[in-house]
């Protein structure tokens, strides 16, 4: 049994998928970039200038590669109330306890995202909680993760972080046991902006929360 799937034993992750599932085909995209770059720098050099050869190189291998790179590095967790977040930028925290807003935000689409933003003063994190394709299929944030979420926005004394915490225990439970999509509040609330027809991202009302925590 690992840490992550121990209670109490530390960092949870948040990420929809596991970088350490993504990191060997991330490294592939890495090389191959790199692979690609080179070898047509070489090429070039032999019908212009090699600075020209170079640079044409590293314009082609160059974003592909760096891209890989930061995809690698991010990594989402939180421990007790607070989220870690980590990219190729640095890492930032944010306290879901001092938290000044918190909100169900869903980006409707072929492929529909529902993810938390919470804000603490100057500060901003989004955290995905679910990624759905119009036929249903998607992928979930895995229960750890959704139990230690709702933990951490019980702590804080927004009415809106309460509400949302169970909303959370409600999608925890269905994922629990099992339950087809449309018992899942996750599922219904892209359903519920999908039914709107929204062209763009939608933060959900209290109420909308209130019916998906039931």
């Amino acid at each position: 049994m690992t840490d992550e799937s121990t209670p109490g034993s530390g960092p949870v992750g948040l990420d929809l998928i596991a970088p350490e599932l993504l990191a060997p085909a991330l490294r592939k995209l890495t090389l191959a970039a790199i692979g690609i770059g080179v070898g047509l720098g070489l090429l070039l050099a032999l019908f212009v200038h090699w600075p020209v050869a170079v640079a044409t190189g590293v314009v082609l291998g160059a974003p592909t590669a760096l891209y890989a790179v930061a995809v690698q590095r991010r990594r989402i967790t939180v421990s007790g109330t607070v989220i870690h977040a980590r990219t190729w930028r640095g890492e930032r925290h944010l306290d879901l306890a001092t938290a000044t807003a918190v909100e169900i935000v869903v980006h409707p689409g072929r492929i529909s995202r529902i993810l938390l933003r919470a804000t603490a003063g100057p500060d901003t994190q989004s955290v995905p909680l679910a990624i759905y394709s119009d036929s249903g299929s998607g992928r979930e944030l895995h229960i750890l993760g959704l139990r230690k979420l709702a933990d951490a926005l019980a702590g804080c004394p927004l009415a809106a972080a309460l509400a949302i915490s169970g909303m959370l225990v409600q999608q925890l439970r269905a994922e629990a046991r099992d339950a087809i999509a449309e018992e899942r509040p996750l599922y219904r609330a892209v359903q519920l902006v999908r039914a709107r027809d929204a062209a763009g991202p939608i933060v959900l009302s209290d109420s909308d929360i209130a019916d998906l925590a039931r």
